[in-house]
C-alpha cells in the first residue's frame, strides 16, 4: 500500500529545528544543493549565476579542482588536532610576505572571532577601554561589533545604538560611534575622548561604501597623534582587492588588521595580524600575566583549512588573476549602468569592482545614512527579479568569481535588463 503522507518541505523541517527557520545568514527560503564553478543549484534544481560566493570566500568559484586536490591529500592524514602543524606555519608566513601590517599572526574559525580579538588586543596594548567604530560599519557579533551596525534609530555622534537584545548597558559606555568619510568630525570627537581610546577598528570599504580620497590617511594620522591601535578590518576585503588587501590599494598601513574567507579557501579559518609590540600581548612570557590576552579555539588553524587557504593564494598570484578579477567586476557594474542609465531609473553603483551594488539614490553615497535614505523597495524589487532570472547575491552586495564565464556574463546581463524594466518607472 503506498503511503500518502505528504513529504514535509526542508522549510518546514528547518522552522521546527532552527530558530527562524534558518541559520540566522541569508533567506532562509533558499536552499543551497551544490556548486560547481561560478554556478550553484538549490534543492529544487534551479540553477544561478552566484555572486554571493559563500558571502565571499570562494573567490575562485566552487570545488576549484587544486583546492579540492590539496584538501583530499590532507583529509587522511588528519582534519584537526588542536596543536601547531606546518601547513598553519607556512600560511602565517605567506600572510607576513603578503599583508603589510603583519609581523605576526594568530589564527581563529571565524572573522568575527578576529574582530573581537583584535579590539580586545587594542585594550591590552594601550590600557585604554573605548573602541571608536564608525556607524554602519560590520565587524563580526560581539557586544561592541553589535553597536551601531545597522541603527534604525538615527541619534546624535558619538551615542552608540545596540543592534540587538542581550547587551549590557557597560558595553555602549565604552563605545564611540562616528559617521564615515568625515574626518573633520573624527578630528573632534578625538580632541575630547583621544587619550581615552584604545582602538578605531575600520572597514576601508565600508560594506560597498569607499573611503573619500584622503579619509584613510586622516585616520592613520589621528591614531599615531593619539597613541591608538588603528584596526583594518580586512576580512572582506583581504586578498580581495589586491594581494596585499585594502592596505596595498589604499597605501595606508594599520596596527592590526583582521583576516578571513579568502585565506581558509572556503573552510573556517580567520586571523588577527599586526605589528610584532602589539601581537606579543598573545604571550604570556613577554608581557606577563596581568597584561596577557588570553586565546584558545578548538580548530584554529586547523590542517585542513590551512592547506585550502595556501592554495588558493597561491593560485591568486598567478599571473594576471587579480587584473581578470577586476575585469570581471567592472563588465558587471558597466551592464548595472547601461541599462539603469536607458531606463532613466536614479541610482548610484557604490563599491569597488571586486565587492559591489547598486544603490537607488540621486544623491552621492558616503555614509551608512545616504544608503538607509536611498530607495529600499525599488531595491527589494530589482533583486527580486535578478534572483528569478538565476542571479544569486545578497540583498547588498555583488561578489564576483575568478570562475565567471561568457554565459554568466549574457545570462547576467539578460537578468539586469529584465530587473531594469520592472522597476522603470516605479
Amino acid at each position: 500500500m503506498l503511503d500518502k503522507t505528504p513529504m514535509t518541505s526542508w522549510a518546514d523541517r528547518a522552522r521546527a529545528v532552527l530558530p527562524a527557520g534558518g541559520f540566522g545568514n541569508f533567506d532562509p527560503s533558499v536552499f543551497i544543493r551544490e556548486g560547481k564553478g561560478s554556478r550553484v543549484w538549490d534543492e529544487d534544481g534551479k540553477e544561478y549565476v552566484d555572486y554571493l560566493i559563500g558571502s565571499g570566500p570562494m573567490l575562485l568559484g566552487h570545488g576549484h579542482p587544486e583546492v579540492l586536490e590539496v584538501v583530499a591529500e590532507q583529509l587522511p592524514k588528519g582534519m584537526t588536532f588542536f596543536a601547531n602543524n606546518t601547513a598553519g606555519v607556512e600560511l602565517a608566513e605567506e600572510i607576513c610576505r603578503a599583508v603589510a601590517c603583519a609581523e605576526q599572526v594568530r589564527f581563529l574559525s571565524s572573522g568575527g572571532e578576529a574582530d573581537m580579538y583584535a579590539m580586545r588586543l587594542a585594550r591590552a596594548y594601550t590600557g585604554r577601554d573605548k573602541i571608536l567604530k564608525f556607524e554602519g560599519g560590520y565587524h563580526g557579533m560581539s557586544a561592541e561589533a553589535q553597536m551601531s551596525l545597522a541603527p534604525t534609530r538615527l541619534v546624535n555622534f558619538p551615542q552608540a545604538v545596540p543592534d540587538s537584545a542581550g547587551i549590557p548597558e557597560a558595553v555602549r559606555n565604552e563605545m564611540l560611534i562616528a559617521p564615515f568619510n568625515d574626518p573633520d568630525y573624527l578630528e573632534s570627537l578625538l580632541a575630547e575622548w583621544g587619550d581615552q581610546i584604545a582602538g578605531i577598528i575600520v572597514e576601508p570599504l565600508q560594506r560597498i561604501i569607499p573611503p573619500a580620497p584622503g579619509f584613510l590617511q586622516a585616520v592613520r594620522e589621528f591614531c599615531s597623534k593619539y597613541g591608538i591601535v588603528l584596526i583594518f578590518d580586512e576580512v572582506v576585503t583581504g586578498f580581495r582587492f589586491a594581494y596585499g588587501g585594502a592596505q596595498e590599494a589604499y597605501g595606508v598601513v594599520p596596527d592590526v588588521c583582521t583576516l578571513g574567507k579568502i585565506i581558509g579557501g572556503g573552510f573556517p579559518l580567520a586571523a588577527v595580524v599586526g605589528r610584532k609590540e602589539i601581537m606579543d600581548h598573545f604571550d604570556k612570557a613577554i608581557v606577563g600575566a596581568d597584561r596577557w590576552l588570553m586565546m584558545l579555539g578548538t580548530l584554529s588553524g586547523n590542517p585542513v583549512a590551512a592547506v585550502a587557504g595556501l592554495k588558493t593564494m597561491e593560485i591568486l598570484r598567478r599571473e594576471g588573476a587579480y587584473d581578470t578579477l577586476m575585469a570581471h567586476g567592472e563588465r558587471i557594474m558597466g551592464m548595472f549602468r547601461t541599462h539603469l542609465d536607458a531606463a532613466g531609473v536614479a541610482h548610484r553603483i557604490v563599491g569597488h569592482p571586486t565587492l559591489f551594488d547598486v544603490v537607488f539614490t540621486d544623491r552621492d553615497v558616503r555614509t551608512y545614512r545616504d544608503v538607509q535614505a536611498a530607495d529600499s523597495q525599488k531595491s527589494a524589487r530589482f533583486n527580486a527579479v535578478l534572483r528569478k532570472n538565476g542571479i544569486f547575491k545578497s540583498p547588498g552586495k555583488v561578489y564576483p568569481s575568478l570562475a565567471l564565464t561568457e554565459a554568466d556574463f549574457e545570462l547576467t546581463e539578460a537578468a539586469i535588463a529584465e530587473a531594469t524594466q520592472a522597476i522603470a518607472g516605479s
